[in-house]
């Protein structure tokens, strides 16, 4: 009789197996903003990272025009993709007809029609970072090796071809590189070596993109991340310190001498630059402490001037948590913040008006990051 009811237990399990559907995407959602019927730029992407290792990267879409905003739009023009998005978003772009996301852990860049959101493809990259983009092609960093690993190999930048989407050319940089901007056909990239310290890189190589060879390494400062082009030839590089008595900086590189010509002594985690502004924020963590020092800044770049002036003017940015994103709207120069709030929760976009008023929030995906704008 036992073996009976195993038998009969056998059946039901086979019988509750052949039922059960496949995982299914989560649903998107939709909640309302303050619309702008004559916005120039007509919406943007936004890419939330998800906290690691947890498959929870996802991505939202902002309709300016109709105040729509959209959780969640990948899974819900893409069903068949049901494992989601993939780990960490770390970057995201669009470039001509195609957006592109960079999903860190997940070791892909994912192509979708910037349009419609829809799926096209995806290449294949090792612990990926960044993206850029030059004359048909698109440029992605890669720490490679696994993650923290410190006895990882030196990083690279691949080459990819945007119409075929496939990698042309890689080329080895510095320990666990990060952002990327190009300047006069060389592309300049920052070297963390965020995977060993004390032992941090401080470099900053340089890429010619006809020979696509390193043709010198720049020191700058430890553990760099963003680096971001004016329109004045310089680039603005953060140094992160190393989170104990070295704090984090702001330096600025003259691509004409490959020099550093000036550093602001800030702190200085995220930015991003607009006409003759650049717009920063610092989530600058200290083990001492045992806290983040949260602060805003705004930088005059054609005259290299620190402003006494913040991009937030009403006092609001006391609500929010912990600053994670940063963009600006360079038609009516609405300037975005996000907030990661505790990483493993839904967050917050902020949308504050050209003289730093609040004019709405709504409710993210967790840990929201990074900005494409669809003009």
């Amino acid at each position: 009789m036992r073996l009976n009811h195993l038998k009969y237990l056998g059946v039901f399990i086979l019988f509750l197996t052949s039922c059960r559907k496949e995982p299914q995407p989560l649903p998107a959602e939709v909640s309302r903003v303050e619309p702008d019927p004559n916005a120039v730029i007509k919406g943007f992407y936004l890419v939330n990272e998800g906290n690691m290792n947890m498959n929870k990267a996802s991505l939202d879409y902002l309709d300016l025009v109709n105040g729509v905003y959209t959780r969640n739009l990948y899974n819900q023009v893409n069903p068949e993709a049901t494992k989601g998005l993939g780990d960490v978003g770390n970057d995201i772009a669009i470039y001509g007809s195609k957006l592109y996301i960079v999903v860190n852990i997940s070791n892909k860049v994912e192509v979708l029609n910037a349009k419609t959101g829809k799926r096209l493809g995806q290449i294949n990259i090792t612990n990926c970072r960044y993206v850029t983009f030059n004359k048909g092609k698109a440029y992605v960093s890669a720490y490679l090796g696994k993650v923290g690993d410190p006895t990882a190999p030196n990083g690279m930048v691949a080459e990819i071809d945007t119409t075929s989407l496939t990698i042309n050319r890689t080329v080895e940089v510095g320990r666990q590189p990060e952002e990327m901007a190009i300047v006069n056909n060389k592309l300049y990239i920052a070297n963390s070596g965020g995977y060993s310290p004390p032992h941090y890189e401080s470099t900053v190589s340089v890429i010619d993109l006809d020979s696509f060879k390193e043709v010198k390494k720049i020191e700058v400062a430890i553990n760099l991340h963003r680096l971001k082009a004016d329109r004045y030839g310089d680039l603005y590089i953060t140094s992160r310190g190393d989170y104990y008595t070295i704090p984090s900086k702001l330096l600025v590189l003259d691509t004409q001498t490959d020099q550093v010509k000036k550093v602001f002594n800030i702190a200085a985690s995220n930015l991003t630059i607009d006409d003759d502004l650049a717009y920063i924020y610092s989530t600058e963590w200290n083990y001492i402490e045992g806290k983040n020092k949260i602060s805003y800044n705004m930088i005059d770049t054609k005259n290299e001037i620190l402003l006494d002036r913040k991009f937030i003017t009403d006092g609001t940015e006391k609500n929010i948590k912990v600053p994670y994103g940063i963009a600006v709207n360079h038609a009516n120069k609405d300037v975005y913040v996000t907030d990661a709030k505790d990483y493993v929760t839904p967050g917050k976009l902020h949308c504050y008006n050209a003289l730093g008023k609040l004019k709405w929030s709504v409710t993210t995906g967790d840990i929201p990051a990074h900005i494409a704008f669809v003009n």
